[in-house]
């Protein structure tokens, strides 16, 4: 498993890059194809490389994703490590240590032919290309279990916020900044207003953040800027919320007269309930308690990820399956790879279980 894992920490898979995801395509592909004995199924969107192997009708579908939000040339100064019982590295736990229990996972099933393995390969980007598709998957399974990371403390992910992406973009009007800068109307003041404004959308009591991230502004250094955009992450742990939240942003002022604002994007994923996950959970425990290892609790993640999808389907969806580690998105970014066995052992138990009671779901 951390041969695998070197291996695809290795082979970098930056978010929107095709060459690299291609790349890493090909290798997943092998290693699916080699596991599950069957090969893997076009797209039907051919943009993006994402591998299906199909689960049948009322089977158990795994779902993961092999991009990460690392850019090239990242794992050239900050290379794959294990030190002390930690693997490090880009994109070590979110989420090729899960793709690498899934894969030893199915590697432990008796009978794997009615299992089916999703990657997808923009899920860091928003899943744009792979939202329609995982949904049509999920829509025949009996079940979706997500082998994003766990929490650090082990436990499987039994509800995820929803979020929302924006982009505020500010016209002004273009001057000489040093002859005649009056004459402007400086679009990159506007957009100072803007990050200022859209945090107090935010309600910490129900647990709502509003999250300026990247602006952009300008384009020489002696020019009043006509044009900057601020793009606005929001989660929430109710649609309602995200609806409040979307109506307050469409409705922003604009601060400097001259100015005005465009709202692009909207609602990317909704709350993920923990209705749906905690069944399965109570699955995970079982096949756990066979093991002999302790059961996982539940958490709430603040996060979104691709089972908010399935979950928004009323499809029974467990997440948090992958790697026990932490870090994800910083250079601090871990993985227990002591806990590896145990956590592919403990998917295989569930997934175990759930074929033998797949008709009673």
């Amino acid at each position: 498993m951390v041969d695998r894992l070197r291996l695809l920490v290795g082979c970098e898979s930056p978010a929107g890059s095709v060459t690299h995801l291609e790349t890493c395509a090909e290798l997943l592909a092998g290693l699916g194809e080699l596991v599950l004995g069957r090969p893997v199924q076009p797209m039907a969107d051919e943009s993006l490389p994402h591998l299906l192997w199909p689960a049948p009708d009322r089977g158990i579908l795994l779902l993961g994703h092999f991009d990460t939000v690392w850019p090239a040339g990242t794992v050239s100064q900050w290379p794959f490590a294990l030190a002390d019982g930690r693997a490090t590295g880009p994109g070590v736990c979110d989420m090729k240590a899960g793709i690498v229990q899934m894969l030893a996972a199915l590697d432990m099933l008796q009978d794997a032919s009615r299992v089916g393995l999703f990657l997808t390969c923009d899920e860091e980007s928003g899943s744009g290309t792979s939202r329609a598709l995982i949904e049509e998957q999920a829509r025949h399974c009996a079940a979706v279990l997500v082998c994003e990371p766990s929490a650090p403390n082990g436990a499987l992910k039994i509800a995820r916020k929803g979020g929302s992406a924006y982009q505020l973009m500010i016209r002004g009007k273009a001057a000489h900044a040093g002859v005649e800068p009056h004459l402007g109307v400086n679009a990159t003041i506007e957009l100072a207003h803007q990050v200022l404004a859209v945090p107090d959308l935010a309600d910490a009591a129900k647990g709502t953040s509003v999250t300026p991230t990247v602006v952009r502004g300008g384009t020489t250094s002696n020019t009043v800027p006509a044009e900057a955009s601020v793009c606005v992450d929001v989660r929430a742990w109710t649609s309602e919320e995200l609806d409040r939240v979307d109506q307050a942003v469409r409705n922003l002022p604009a601060w400097l007269p001259g100015t005005s604002l465009a709202i692009g994007g909207g609602l990317n994923r909704h709350p993920m309930p923990p209705e749906v996950a905690l069944p399965l959970l109570k699955v995970a425990q079982g096949a756990a308690i066979d093991l002999g290892v302790p059961p996982p609790e539940g958490g709430w993640a603040s996060g979104a990820s691709d089972g908010n999808f399935t979950a928004a389907l009323g499809i029974p969806t467990l997440d948090g399956l992958g790697a026990v580690g932490g870090g994800s998105h910083a250079r601090g970014e871990y993985v227990d790879v002591s806990m590896m066995p145990d956590r592919a052992a403990l998917l295989a138990g569930l997934i175990e279980r759930l074929l033998d009671s797949s008709p009673h779901l």
